[in-house]
């Protein structure tokens, strides 16, 4: 069984996002980037699916700027066979929009036959959350979304996913699309030797163009700001005093 992770290459989660002075964006000069964190856990479920003998390969596909190798380096560092670069982009502050992720996907998909697209629920981003029922969609493929578990019976899959009452668990047909969650598991480390050997693993190169789909965005950012400062707290002296406070904020 062959399974297709998808990945992105989104600012470090533990680097603080600086918004450009204009408004029109986010600053992306000297700042860390990684592998989108969601994907980095769908990477890992891919390799352990692998290592349990119900995968046989594994193929990251990454959408974007040139400088997404440095994320596909990781998927194959970590433990996927082999990387697609799809080049979309001429500049790193253009971001591919999910219809058109989408899109491509489902070509590269007509291509390698996988019976799994596994990818992170959403990318950190831009939390949009939609390029995977958009790829479901397009395939016309069962989906199954915020998988925080994950196991292969025979021709299906088994997706537990959290839901307001607990826990759920849906059995998609395979092929199939699933997206999963942060409790899925915890991605490994990729070894230094592993890292050597990533180097060597098969990684091709394309152009949106080479799939026949456009990249025009569709949605245009209008205004970036950052978020509102918390105001101080304040210390009350009674059980009364608070009552008005809390009165006086339309809490009670």
């Amino acid at each position: 069984m062959k399974v297709l992770v998808p990945v992105k290459r989104v600012i470090d989660y533990n680097v603080k996002v600086r918004v450009k002075a204009d408004g029109s964006g986010v600053d992306l000069e000297n700042v860390k980037m990684s592998i989108n964190p969601f994907d980095e856990i769908a990477v890992e479920r891919a390799i352990r699916l692998k290592e349990a003998g119900q995968v046989d390969e594994i193929v990251a596909v990454s959408i974007g700027a040139t400088q997404s190798q440095e994320t596909l380096r990781t998927a194959l560092a970590m433990g996927a066979d082999r990387a697609i670069l799809v080049v979309a982009a001429d500049d790193v502050h253009t971001d591919i929009e999910p219809l058109t992720v989408a899109k491509i996907l489902a070509k590269i998909v007509e291509d390698e036959q996988p019976r799994i697209v596994l990818c992170g629920k959403q990318a950190i981003d831009n939390d949009m959350n939609a390029t995977g029922q958009m790829l479901s969609a397009i395939l016309g493929w069962s989906q199954g979304t915020f998988a925080s578990g994950l196991e292969l019976e025979g021709d299906a899959a088994l997706v537990t996913r959290e839901v307001d009452g607990g826990l759920q668990t849906v059995k998609v047909n395979l092929p199939s699309v699933i997206t999963v969650d942060l409790r899925l598991n915890e991605p490994r480390y990729p070894s230094l030797p592993n890292i050597m050997k990533a180097k060597r693993k098969p990684l091709d190169r394309k152009t949106a163009a080479d799939y026949g789909v456009d990249v025009s965005p569709r949605l245009e950012i209008v205004k970036t700001t950052d978020p509102e400062s918390r105001k101080a707290g304040e210390i009350v002296g009674s059980v009364d005093e608070l009552v008005e406070k809390l009165k006086e904020a339309g809490v009670v």
